[in-house]
């Protein structure tokens, strides 16, 4: 599809959500975090099985997840507030040799192989590109930034965007992987906007990427 096919205008006079916008982007602006632990024990088992990296799965799997819900999918285009039908993952690069980060993406499959397939060509092609972007360029306007920080886990993590305006997007931070009660245990948080985003969709959110997690072979079977 085309960008202009993947963008549904919002209609405010029928939009359940139009008041809420408001409140929350006009008369009290408010984004939050949310942190969570996600058991990743069966999926990087059946992933070490088959000699497959975590961090594309990792982003497949959540971007699977927001694809079927709506709130964390409102976008601006061309000063338009709408509902992009699908969003793309954009994420860092760490490059060893200076310690920075350059941003990268590649566009959803809704097959995991096919993204993993794609995900491998653009971190071979562009991964040791330094720069705040990586060499292939801007994000797609239906980017959404995921990450990870490998080195330490955490209880609590919290993203300021610093008054960023019209961006709506969910970003997700995972950390490192703890071992508890014989279980691994990947923590997970998630920033998002009031106006779009309520607890019950992130609930719904962490339902389907632990119901992702614990079912690989549903997804994964084709590799």
């Amino acid at each position: 599809m085309t960008e202009a096919e993947l963008f549904v205008p919002i209609s405010m006079e029928t939009w359940p959500r139009a008041q809420i916008f408001y409140y929350y982007t006009q008369m009290a602006p408010t984004s939050y975090t949310v942190d969570v632990r996600l058991d990743v024990t069966v999926l990087r088992k059946e992933l070490k099985r088959k000699d497959l990296k975590f961090f594309p799965a990792y982003l497949w799997l959540v971007t699977r997840a927001i694809q079927g819900i709506q709130e964390l999918r409102v976008g601006v285009r061309d000063g338009i507030l709408g509902h992009w039908q699908q969003l793309t993952p954009a994420y860092p690069q760490f490059h060893e040799n200076d310690k920075t980060t350059s941003l990268l993406w590649t566009e959803y499959h809704d097959r995991f192989p096919v993204f993993y397939e794609n995900y491998m060509k653009d971190t071979k092609e562009y991964g040791d590109s330094h720069g705040i972007l990586s060499a292939k360029g801007m994000p797609l306007p239906n980017s959404y930034v995921i990450s990870c920080i490998p080195w330490f886990t955490f209880q609590s993590f919290s993203l300021h965007n610093h008054g960023m305006k019209d961006y709506y997007f969910p970003s997700f931070e995972a950390g490192k992987f703890v071992e508890a009660e014989g279980k691994i245990l990947m923590p997970l948080s998630v920033t998002v906007h009031h106006a779009t985003t309520d607890g019950y969709h992130l609930k719904e959110l962490f339902e389907e990427l632990q119901e992702g997690m614990n079912h690989p072979e549903q997804w994964m079977n084709e590799i």
